[in-house]
Order: C-alpha cells, then structure tokens, then sequence
C-alpha cells in the first residue's frame, strides 16, 4: 500500500487576509499559481468561489481534472477535493491563512493525495511544491 503524498509550503504575505483569500479564492487566478489552464465550471452554492463551486484544471498534456470547493471560510480557510479525473488518489487541498502581527498573512497550503502507480506522488509532489513556492508571491503582495 503506497504512502500518502504530502506537500506543504508555507508563504508570508504582506497583504492583509482578505486580500489573499480573494486571490486565492478565485479559481481563474489558480491558472497563474499551477502554471495551468483553469476554467469555472460552476459557481458555488450561495457565492461564486464557495462550497460547491467547480473547476477544471489541465497541466500541460496531462489530462483535466476537475477540484470541488468543499470549505470556504472567508479570510481563513478554502478547502478543496479532486472530484473528478486525475490519476491521483484521495486529492485534497488545504489553504489556511493566518494574520500576521504586522497586518500580513502566513499562508500554511497542504495537499495530499495517493497513486496507485509507484514512484508517481513522489514526482508530483516535488513539481507541485515547486510550482507553489514559486508562483504564490505573485498572486498577492
């Protein structure tokens, strides 16, 4: 039975947690943090980018995958689940944010997931890391 992948990066924001939970909650802005085509499939229950809200992902020549936004709490926590495609098992995504004493915000995202093909989450979570740690700073101040 394969371990569970996990990937953790934490990011300091200048900006206040209403500005980065804007940004990262909405689903186009996600195409600049993955380096990917990201596409709203569905709005959310009772707000655009809220619980039950949709969209479909495509890295490169992989193929698209669909993430359900499943807690959404303003300013402090978006929670997501891969609900359909990927080769990947068990995916979900946690963005906790935090307010800084300088009125910033510590941003801890953890996502886990499992394969059912060896070797493979240890090759994605190294790409997505690298791909978060690198884009998160331009997505807010």
């Amino acid at each position: 039975m394969p371990t569970p992948e996990r990937v953790h990066v934490t990011h300091r924001f200048v900006s206040p947690p209403e500005v980065v939970f804007a940004a990262l909650s909405e689903h186009e802005n996600l195409a600049q943090l993955f380096s990917a085509k990201v596409t709203r499939l569905r709005d959310g229950d009772t707000s655009r980018n809220g619980v039950g809200s949709v969209r479909c992902i495509k890295l490169g020549p992989l193929p698209a995958f669909e993430e359900t936004t499943v807690v959404s709490e303003p300013n402090s926590v978006i929670e997501y689940r891969i609900t359909k495609g990927s080769p990947l098992r068990g995916h979900w995504g946690v963005q906790r944010m935090t307010p800084t004493t300088d009125g910033g915000t510590e941003l801890v995202y953890t996502i886990g997931f499992d394969s059912p093909v060896p070797g493979l989450a240890p090759i994605v979570g190294k790409a997505l890391a690298s791909r978060i740690s690198k884009n998160l700073p331009t997505l807010a101040p």
